[in-house]
């Protein structure tokens, strides 16, 4: 059976995700069967309550804070995110109507600023897929208030121009890593660098949040268990990745692309899409995409 794990690389309290029967019933009225949902509280500086269809998902969420995943009714929710403590009959501090929430998907919603420093509402959809024995998956998402960034691995990229709100995901060996996030085309990094564990058979997606001309960016950490295994005689999570000549090992496997999600606030369906931006940097070469599909 699946399992997802919810960490941060900065100090973080896990929240309880819990949709009440109001806002349940709603849902699940235009749809049939239910969704894998984690919350993310990216807006720094902001303790807020979080409504679905008028009624009160979690109250008191502080940032930099994850839900653990919740099975909830699939169909479409209209989410509103308020200042902790004020009515929820005033005006939302970010809003998003008619975000539908796939039946089977699994989901995480992403409050956070976009590069402008603006809050918005972002879902991801996260990969499920099967990943090949002795391997993991790495997510990074870029949903912080700046601008393009690059994602280095063992001080080499591995991901460039990554948008706000993009990612881009690979599959790599099984090992520990240090990461750091720069801005584009630099070498001044905003956030990291830590070492992140990335086990086999596991996918780890790592968010990049905050502002860096106000407390910084951060690093959160989120991980789905249970997409494959280690080949016989290989621990899962070891590995040593880096060769001395300073490359990481693993760049020579990687295969990526960014996923950009966006939600219509206010307005009509917010319909979840994947958008390919981001270039990622392997052994043998880089490569960019462009182009959109709905899931």
């Amino acid at each position: 059976m699946r399992k997802t794990t919810c960490t941060a690389a900065v100090a973080t309290t896990a929240a309880a995700l819990v949709l009440v029967p109001a806002a349940a019933a709603s849902a699940a009225g235009g749809a049939g069967g239910t969704a894998t949902v984690s919350v993310l509280h990216a807006v720094p500086g902001l303790t807020v309550d979080v409504y679905a269809n008028g009624s009160e998902l979690i109250p008191d969420f502080t940032p930099g804070t994850l839900t653990d995943p919740q099975q909830l009714p699939a169909g479409s929710y209209d989410l509103a995110v308020f200042q902790a403590g004020q009515p929820s009959t005033g005006t939302p501090a970010i809003s998003a109507n008619d975000v539908e929430v796939p039946a089977g998907a699994d989901v995480t919603l992403v409050a956070h600023l976009d590069a402008q420093g603006q809050p918005k509402l972002t879902p991801f959809v996260n990969d499920t897929t099967a990943v090949p024995a002795g391997d993991a998956r790495v997510t990074v998402r870029h949903v912080a208030a700046a601008p393009a960034v690059d994602v280095r691995a063992g001080g080499q990229p591995l991901v460039q121009d990554l948008s706000n709100p993009d990612e881009a995901s690979a599959e790599v060996p099984a090992g520990t890593v240090s990461a750091d996030v720069v801005a584009t085309g630099t070498t001044n990094v905003v956030a990291g660098p830590t070492d992140l564990s990335l086990p086999a058979g596991t996918s780890t997606i790592v968010y990049a949040w905050g502002n860096p001309t106000a407390g910084g960016v951060q690093l959160a950490v989120q991980r789905i268990e249970d997409l494959g295994g280690a080949p016989g005689g290989v621990a899962a999570g070891t590995g040593g990745l880096l060769d001395e000549g300073g490359a990481p090992a693993w760049l020579v496997a990687t295969s990526a692309g960014a996923l950009g999600v966006a939600v219509a606030a206010g307005v009509g369906a917010a319909a979840l899409r994947s958008r390919r931006t981001a270039t990622v940097t392997t052994a043998t070469g880089t490569g960019t995409g462009t182009g959109d599909r709905a899931l």
